[in-house]
């Protein structure tokens, strides 16, 4: 981990605050422990993080305690270790009460189980969506490295003062896949507590309600902090048969809750995967008479949610943004679109694009704005990674005006604005006047024009 200050790149450590290492002895690891090397363990021609693998998720921050929780992978003794940590924002030092090793043993017959138990492995199963810090409690999930098994979907909670693993949840305790992907964004959380994620290509049970196999589902879940997390609620597409074997995966995007609407449903998320279908959904009743997934009489669409969208977007590897009425999406391939918000439906065409188009994986947006007025939406084109592709290549920061699209400005305008190497599934940050990017070798930050 690095800590940068964020307005000066001069004076001692030209801007450096501290780094650390999570993989050393004072940060819970074994003597010796390095990072995981994925081209040599698994042997797959898997191209995900060739070739070492660390700290793979976006970290959280509790700003009231000066504490940043992070999940870092590592090779120790020729096992596979993943760790939850504390860390002082201030120093990078551990603080109590991390670090813990995430481990899980539940019973289940599906990939890689043995003697009725399924567990959590170390080396198939990696950390990709954010975490999230809730009322106290912290929640990371899991995937694979590409789709290398076996592996399944798993959801931790964890109470951040004690490090406690409170509850779980495994999508596919009696099949395989499930993973939570969602392109590295973030578990979400509402303020009533409760969660939203979805998950990606794997086995789907049609028979029970609820089901215990969850592939290609978006899901509502409740920890009350007394007992385990819950599956309240959940949708699945009709397709999901099909979404599964061509591993065109539902949960490749990240889920987006709205903020209040008006009209009939005021509680709602948007949400699309590798189909491109964007998804509106009821937070309070996701399906319509609980018809958590349509077999019938479906008519190549569901009905069951508030809203569904078919063909306007090419696949999603990345989350939406919210600004101000509209819904931006950045698809693989595809333009920046505007889908503007009305009483709680989205436009059935895009309003505005974008005249650059998107490579894959395609983009996150992200707004600023002053209040409502002033609005920017800055896109990261990352699809230079390298992995697969042309690159590796510079990333290119993009700026467009709010409503109509218009473009601003790019760093590729000029040599001395040029990025450095692109990560894939990379997301501006704005902060004071300045937006902030990572890339393989790199912080780059760009600030107003002088």
């Amino acid at each position: 981990m690095y800590a940068f200050d964020a307005d000066s790149n001069t004076g001692t450590g030209a801007g450096l605050l501290w780094h650390a290492s999570v993989i050393d002895t004072a940060h819970g690891a074994a003597a010796g422990a390095k990072t995981v090397n994925i081209e040599a363990t698994l042997d797959s021609g898997c191209s995900d993080l060739i070739p070492q693998v660390g700290i793979t998720s976006t970290p959280v921050i509790d700003p009231s305690s000066g504490t940043m929780y992070l999940e870092a992978t590592s090779e120790e003794n020729g096992a596979f270790i993943h760790r939850l940590h504390a860390l002082d924002i201030t120093t990078g030092d551990e603080k109590a009460p991390g670090p813990v090793a995430i481990t899980a043993r539940v019973p289940g017959t599906g990939a890689g189980s043995s003697g009725g138990m399924v567990s959590l492995d170390g080396l198939h199963h990696l950390n990709r969506p954010g975490l999230l810090w809730l009322n106290g409690v912290l929640y990371l999930a899991y995937a694979s490295h590409c789709d290398d098994g076996p592996y399944h979907g798993w959801l931790f909670s964890y109470n951040a003062g004690t490090f406690t693993q409170t509850s779980l949840l495994i999508t596919t305790p009696n099949g395989s896949d499930g993973g939570f992907w969602m392109s590295g964004a973030g578990v979400a959380g509402d303020s009533n507590a409760n969660i939203f994620i979805a998950s990606g290509n794997g086995d789907f049970d049609t028979t029970h309600i609820p089901a215990t196999e969850l592939g290609d589902t978006i899901m509502k879940l409740f920890y009350p902090g007394t007992s385990t997390l819950s599956l309240l609620d959940y949708f699945t597409p009709y397709d999901q048969s099909s979404l599964s074997s061509g591993d065109v995966d539902l949960g490749s995007g990240g889920v987006l809750l709205l903020p209040d609407q008006a009209g009939n449903v005021t509680h709602e998320l948007v949400e699309a995967g590798k189909e491109g279908t964007i998804y509106v959904i009821n937070r309070d009743q996701m399906t319509a008479n609980n018809l958590h997934y349509c077999q019938t009489d479906c008519n190549n669409k569901d009905a069951q949610i508030t809203q569904e969208i078919q063909g306007e977007i090419d696949g999603l590897w990345s989350m939406p943004a919210y600004f101000n009425g509209t819904v931006y999406f950045g698809g693989a391939g595809d333009s920046l679109k505007s889908f503007p918000l009305t009483s709680g439906s989205l436009s059935a065409t895009p309003s505005e694009t974008s005249s650059h188009s998107f490579g894959f994986p395609g983009a996150t947006p992200a707004a600023s704005a002053n209040g409502n007025t002033n609005g920017i939406i800055w896109v990261i084109d990352t699809s230079d990674y390298g992995n697969p592709g042309p690159g590796p290549g510079p990333a290119v920061l993009y700026a467009y005006e709010a409503g109509n699209l218009s473009a601003l400005w790019n760093s590729s305008l000029s040599a001395g604005d040029a990025a450095g190497d692109a990560v894939k599934f990379a997301v501006p940050t704005i902060a004071n006047g300045k937006v902030y990017i990572g890339t393989q070798t790199e912080l780059d930050v760009y600030g107003t024009l002088p």
